[in-house]
């Protein structure tokens, strides 16, 4: 896993998390989560970072077993949003899928996340697909 994280100074400062992750390296997934913690950590209130980190964690292990490739993830925090993106080289679009009793945890990544997530949605790109979601940091929830 190869990244960086930067952030800038002031009222309309953002900060960035950015992760390469090599294909079906599922040890990624709990570093991604720490340096997302870590990124919000002084931004926003605990449940955000709480639910951020489980939708980035469906998200990342997701794109690691659902394609052949590698991965990449980006978390983009300003004082009243956070959006994070989970890009993949596979064009395949993802299935929402109703998740079944028997089933173990399987199914439940993006009913989370439209449950839990203010917005969410897949952005084709010229190689593979970006699937994303954003969180209101400033208060208030999922509408």
């Amino acid at each position: 896993m190869t990244g960086k994280q930067a952030s800038g100074r002031g009222p309309a400062a953002r900060a960035q998390l950015r992760r390469r992750l090599a294909r079906a390296d599922l040890a990624a997934v709990p570093e991604v989560r720490r340096a997302l913690r870590d990124l919000l950590r002084h931004r926003g209130r605990r449940e955000c970072s709480d639910v951020a980190e489980l939708l980035t964690t469906e998200l990342v292990t997701n794109a690691l077993v659902h394609t052949e490739h590698d991965a990449e993830v980006t978390a983009t925090v300003s004082v009243s949003r956070l959006r994070v993106e989970v890009r993949d080289f596979v064009a395949r679009h993802p299935t929402l899928r109703v998740p079944v009793a028997d089933d173990g945890t399987n199914g439940r990544g993006l009913v989370l996340v439209q449950a839990l997530a203010d917005a969410w949605g897949v952005k084709a790109h010229g190689v593979g697909k970006a699937v994303w979601f954003e969180l209101d940091m400033a208060g208030g929830g999922p509408a």
